[in-house]
């Protein structure tokens, strides 16, 4: 299947500093794509590039197997900053003028504010709204016209907790719907618990991409995780640090952390501590993030 974005050797210099370095991944129909990165590592320039914002120094982008249009551009949905939405005017209203802008979606109106869970709140002057309605509110103008592709740059940005929570849903939702969602996000957890597939941004440089979970199954090939615990933690943390295997202990809070090469299984290591006389009263695997995937790939978590 032909992918919805295709971007190759993507390359932007500004000036001496070079923002992105040879840059090529696809994204495929139907999937949530993050482009995940430390801010300042090249993930808005590179969405200003393919929504025709910015001119790449070399390289070249398709959508959809052509290049970059105006009439392309209708038919995706862009959140790349906030719209300047008027205070002084309802949601509704404010939607009204933005179809306007574009030319189209007043019919889809109604729809979208029911989709973003606005329609009770959609002649509340868009000064009352808070944080996480007013970025539903915006999300909402990208659906006007019924796009099958959005592209949001940093979209939970500056939201607290249950503002997230909010937008992960809405992406999700917008996703089940059979639309392709690309979001660039500094966010780890934001991702993991969103996205479909990935492409790791560092100083320009594309670090990974793939399904989120074949990148964190490739990190985690050479490694097992363990949260151990037992009445006495420093004696746990002896007897483990004596097995075959073991690379790493270290103490956290109430448990100990063990790091173990591959192969090593929850029932040797229960085995092995019972052996030298200590019950363990917690053992789980623990499943590798995407954070700590992430540090391994691009060892930080800022450029700044």
């Amino acid at each position: 299947m032909e992918p919805v974005l295709s971007i190759k050797n993507l390359t932007k210099f500004y000036g001496p500093i070079r923002a992105l370095n040879d840059v090529s991944f696809n994204v495929q129909e139907g999937s949530v794509f993050g482009i995940l990165g430390p801010n300042g590592s090249g993930k808005t320039t590179l969405l200003g590039i393919v929504m025709d914002i910015l001119k790449a120094s070399s390289g070249h982008y398709l959508w959809r197997g052509q290049p970059g249009s105006a009439s392309m551009r209708q038919q995706i949905g862009t959140l790349l900053e906030t719209p300047n939405f008027y205070h002084y005017l309802g949601g509704e209203k404010n939607l009204r003028i933005a179809a306007e802008v574009k030319q189209r979606g007043q019919e889809d109106i109604e729809k979208v504010l029911h989709l973003v869970n606005l329609y009770q709140r959609k002649d509340s002057k868009f000064s009352t709204y808070s944080l996480g309605m007013k970025q539903r509110l915006a999300i909402a103008s990208t659906l006007l016209g019924n796009p099958n592709i959005l592209v949001f740059d940093e979209p939970t940005n500056g939201l607290d907790p249950a503002g997230i929570a909010e937008i992960r849903q809405l992406i999700k939702e917008l996703n089940s719907q059979g639309k392709t969602i690309i979001m660039a996000s500094h966010i780890l957890d934001e991702v993991e618990k969103v996205c479909t597939h990935v492409a790791i941004i560092q100083r320009g440089e594309l670090m990974a991409t793939g399904s989120v979970q074949d990148i964190l199954d490739t990190k985690a090939v050479d490694e097992m995780v363990f949260e151990l615990a037992a009445d006495d933690l420093l004696a746990l943390q002896t007897i483990v640090q004596q097995m075959n295997g073991v690379l790493k202990t270290t103490l956290v809070d109430n448990f100990l952390q063990a790091v173990f090469t591959n192969g090593v299984t929850a029932t040797s290591v229960n085995r092995f501590c019972f052996e030298k006389g200590l019950v363990l009263s917690k053992l789980n695997v623990k499943r590798k993030s995407l954070e700590s995937t992430f540090l391994e790939i691009t060892g930080t978590k800022s450029e700044r």
